[in-house]
């Protein structure tokens, strides 16, 4: 390809950028800036490649561009040397200080998801003893509640023990008063009946006692 072709497709790609955009001098490159749109103009500054200009005007039929620095010159440069982005000379720092940030938070985040595998281990196992000590109390639960079910029939069967008891004991003791009753009317039907043997010996120790001193008086007389 011949250069003034390639001199003409770089004018056309440099024409495409309008006034007031950024642009960056190319790579490998040390552009002049001038306060003209010639060579023949005074050279203001030396710009490295890399230097952030901010485009103020572009004429395109002088191929020329004018141009302010970070410090506030103003210039004129040739746009063929201006370019979009950053060159890679100037990008590779910034891209080697990410690629270090980069770097550093994958293994910040590789020992973080170390730390985290290790807790959902921990986590997991004790998730085990958890169900295992969740059987362990079902079971005692159940038991529990057999234990406790046995315990309020024997309760149940206890309280009608009782009150079984509680009867028999009422029952006892009507019966005691009741034969202490009979014994006492026993001994009454007995004493009255002693009396009444007593009165009827008096008797007839005394009807006997008559008829011999009649027997007696009666032999008298004869």
């Amino acid at each position: 390809m011949h250069p003034w072709i390639t001199a003409l497709a770089l004018l056309l790609c440099a024409g495409a950028a309008a006034a007031g955009t950024t642009r960056y001098v190319s790579d490998d490159l040390e552009i002049t800036l001038r306060s003209g749109q010639s060579t023949r103009h005074e050279i203001l500054r030396l710009l490295p490649a890399g230097t952030r200009l901010e485009v103020l005007e572009d004429d395109r039929e002088t191929g020329y561009a004018r141009v302010r620095t970070p410090s506030g010159v103003e210039g004129w440069v040739l746009r063929r040397y201006l370019v979009a982005q950053p060159p890679a000379r100037v990008r590779l720092p910034g891209i080697e200080a990410r690629l270090k940030e980069v770097e550093a938070a994958r293994a910040s985040l590789a020992k973080e998801l170390e730390a985290t595998r290790a807790e959902l281990e921990q986590t997991r196992q004790e998730m085990e003893k958890l169900r295992d000590e969740n059987s362990r109390l079902k079971v005692e639960l159940t038991e529990i509640r057999r234990v406790s079910a046995r315990h309020l029939e024997t309760a149940r069967r206890l309280r009608e023990l009782e009150a079984r008891l509680a009867t028999a004991s009422r029952e006892a003791q009507i019966l005691r008063q009741e034969n202490e009753n009979l014994r006492d009317r026993s001994n009454r039907d007995w004493f009255v009946v002693g009396a009444i043997v007593v009165v009827i010996s008096m008797l007839l120790g005394i009807l006997l006692t008559r008829i011999r001193w009649r027997r007696k008086s009666s032999w008298g007389d004869l």
